[in-house]
């Protein structure tokens, strides 16, 4: 099947006999065993649990993967698989990090000895520069978070080499738009709580993969901490996957007719969208994705105008989060990275003056309308 039809029909319940069209939700946390050492394939819903078992086997198809275990959160399913390396290795990972994965490597360098170094995982000399002989794992978000910087993934795979992990978070474009795993990714991560749930209303996270030992590591991990996704959260992604490829295109549609709006704002200095010709990224976005997304960020002329911005809008949402059927503005410096130190974040165009927009699927003259009255 295509994604179209994979994101509609992709979880299927094997063991419901009723011939209900949803995967119905399974909210018992424990099952009977028909005998001694016999078992329905569910003993616990920490290890497992039948609405959340057709979720992992949907997203595994629709990343093209063997294998997916679901989270409570993007950050749980993160800190799964950070939970695979030892005290003392090294991971590279994209400089401009969602503040959420930087605050969690941070605590694990106090915890545990990991350690991540942040660079610009699109410049090659530098990444193989940057390689030592305990780097474990390339960690990348293309698009980044803010800034909207853009990795060559096959390139990131060429220089991980076969010993070494490459791990993508593809939160922002989906698997509709881009596929890490067909690009030499080892595994990709998801925070389900944005466009693949898409209505801002459950917490949810993802790791597709295709090693099955790996696989297996994960899913201890789940049953140990008790960080798998819940059957009614379980069900809601499910609700929530059967319109992602409507809600993508609908989404990225709204974000071309936004950015046309801002480049040609007087108070708007520069727009972050890989989709726009100018944008570094461009060219291998086209490469490796089928879209862009609908991810903005956006740099106005002063920091009265972003929180005057912030304060104006009616329609488009001030909220952190995105991929939602609401548009949402962002004010990372605030909110998405306020634990960064300042100078990193200055350093990486994170001030006061940047914005980060989520482009829903309201009418998208009504959204140029009030970011026009916001704007002022």
């Amino acid at each position: 099947m295509r994604i179209e039809s994979i994101c509609v029909h992709g979880a299927k319940d094997p063991h419901n006999r009723t011939g209900a069209v949803c995967v119905p939700i399974y909210q018992s946390a424990t099952f009977a065993h028909p005998g001694v050492g016999a078992s329905t394939g569910f003993d616990y819903s920490r290890t497992q649990n039948p609405t959340r078992e057709p979720l992992e086997r949907l997203v595994a198809s629709l990343e093209g993967a063997r294998h997916a275990v679901a989270f409570s959160c993007g950050m749980a399913a993160l800190d799964a698989a950070a939970g695979l390396f030892e005290p003392g290795d090294h991971i590279l990972a994209t400089s401009d990090l969602y503040g959420g994965s930087v605050r969690l490597f941070s605590r694990l360098a106090l915890r545990s000895g990991l350690e991540v170094e942040y660079l610009d995982t699109n410049d090659r000399g530098l990444l193989q520069k940057r390689l030592r002989k305990n780097t474990r794992a390339i960690f990348i978000e293309t698009p980044s978070n803010p800034m909207m910087n853009i990795t060559d993934i096959r390139a990131a795979r060429e220089i991980a080499g076969p010993e070494r992990l490459l791990i993508v978070d593809n939160t922002f474009l989906t698997p509709v738009l881009q596929r890490p795993l067909e690009l030499g990714a080892d595994m990709v991560l998801h925070s389900g709580t944005k466009y693949l749930s898409g209505h801002n209303d459950t917490l949810s996270g993802f790791l597709a993969l295709n090693d099955a030992e790996t696989a297996e590591r994960l899913r201890v991990i789940v049953k140990t901490v008790g960080s798998g996704l819940s059957p009614f959260d379980s069900f809601l992604v499910i609700r929530g996957l059967k319109t992602l490829h409507l809600r993508m295109e609908r989404s990225e549609r709204n974000a071309r007719v936004l950015c046309a709006f801002l480049e040609k704002h007087r108070k708007v200095k520069k727009v972050y969208y890989p989709g726009l010709l100018g944008h570094p990224g461009h060219s291998i976005q086209k490469k490796q994705a089928a879209g862009f997304g609908a991810m903005i960020s956006f740099e106005v002329d002063s920091e009265e105008t972003a929180q005057a911005v912030l304060e104006k809008v009616e329609l488009i949402l001030f909220a952190e989060s995105l991929g939602g059927p609401e548009t949402l503005i962002t004010y990372p410096l605030l909110q998405t990275h306020s634990e960064v130190p300042e100078e990193t974040r200055l350093a990486l165009g994170i001030n006061g003056r940047l914005l980060r927009l989520s482009a829903g699927i309201e009418d998208p003259e009504d959204l140029v309308a009030d970011l026009e009255r916001a704007l002022g």
